[in-house]
């Protein structure tokens, strides 16, 4: 648990500066797969070389930005479905809510899915290809998993369900 001086948003900003730096265009194994520096306490675990950020059991986060300039958007998810968005409406506001139940025990059923761990980026080795795309990350206990709205790109089953959920019941957006 962080320390209460860590608001949410910092924890999210941290883990956003985080995905960030591992959904770059660098290829696996090179000096981008290194540690990266987050905030010790945070809900995210700190990488070293192999390793991606890492969410709490039942949490999720979801990051996406429109090209390598757009405005970061971020969603955070707890296990009872609170959540809060940053900037999901690209309108700069902070909105907090609740998921309905049925979409909570859903979410959590797809968090907790083993195969969640094999449509990670490390396992992927998922690299952007796409230039002025969306790509959205979401950091989960079970790893990093990055995809792309762009032409041709297979979406990770599991992970695209959960982006699906997310985008629905949030005010977070499934395109640009």
């Amino acid at each position: 648990m962080p320390p209460a001086s860590w608001s949410r948003p910092a924890r999210v900003s941290a883990a956003a500066l985080l995905a960030a730096a591992l959904v770059g265009c660098s290829p696996p194994g090179s000096a981008a797969d290194g540690p990266a520096p987050g905030p010790a306490g945070s809900g995210l675990s700190q990488p070293g070389p192999g390793d991606a950020a890492t969410a709490g059991k039942g949490e999720v986060s979801l990051l996406q930005r429109v090209g390598t300039d757009g405005p970061l958007r971020t969603l955070d998810v707890e296990p009872d479905g609170r959540w809060e968005c940053v900037d999901c409406a690209g309108d700069g506001v902070t909105s907090t809510g609740a998921l309905n139940p049925e979409h909570v025990t859903r979410l959590q059923g797809l968090l907790a899915d083993p195969g969640l761990a094999k449509e990670s980026d490390q396992v992927r080795r998922y690299q952007v290809v796409c230039v002025d795309a969306l790509t959205s990350s979401l950091i989960t206990s079970a790893g990093l998993v990055t995809s792309q709205d762009c032409p041709g790109e297979e979406h990770p089953p599991i992970a695209h369900e959960i982006l699906l959920l997310l985008t629905q019941a949030t005010p977070a957006e499934m395109t640009a």
